[in-house]
């Protein structure tokens, strides 16, 4: 039972995080679209509203409690799992990335009673925190015990700067074709 558990595990971390990765992008237009002056900023806002909704609550969240649950009954079928280093961290971790996935669920509330959450380019960079989540969980899961807290942290740093710079590229890269648009 464990390996049918551990594929229910991979199959809702993969929908999970797709939503986790797609809810933000959403924001950002949803963002984008609330700043527009012009007829279209209605229609967008609806559209934008409904697209998160559906994502959040027909994919995003039951996927989500998928993992969890396939999770759990892992552990529960190996009980022995807890005694390892590398999943009380990925424990940890999954924790933390719920609170993200709670926080994002109160901003599809916020922003489909037409509240302004924050900026575009703010949720671009809210858009990375799952993504550095995702590697500090896989790290931990495919090296388990072979990396300490310390390295694992490392290649949580790495990956933020390289994010970093990679925004502020792009950033630079929007500006610049923007100031050279007829």
């Amino acid at each position: 039972m464990y390996l049918y558990f551990k594929i229910f595990h991979l199959v809702g971390m993969v929908t999970w995080m797709a939503g986790l990765f797609y809810l933000p992008r959403l924001f950002v237009y949803h963002a984008e679209a609330q700043a527009r002056t012009d007829g279209a900023r209605d229609v967008l806002t609806a559209q934008y509203a409904i697209m998160e909704q559906r994502l959040l609550g027909i994919i995003t969240t039951p996927a989500m409690i998928a993992t969890w649950l396939a999770g759990l009954a892992m552990i529960g079928h190996n009980s022995a799992l807890l005694s390892q280093r590398w999943l009380i961290v990925k424990l940890v971790l999954l924790v933390l990335l719920s609170g993200y996935h709670g926080w994002m669920s109160g901003v599809v509330k916020r922003l489909a009673r037409g509240e302004t959450v924050m900026s575009s380019e703010r949720f671009r960079v809210m858009n990375e925190v799952p993504t550095v989540v995702l590697v500090l969980i896989v790290t931990y899961a495919v090296l388990r015990d072979s990396v300490g807290l310390l390295a694992g942290l490392g290649v949580a740093a790495v990956m933020t700067v390289l994010l970093g710079l990679g925004i502020q590229v792009y950033a630079a890269v929007r500006k610049r074709k923007a100031s050279t648009a007829p």
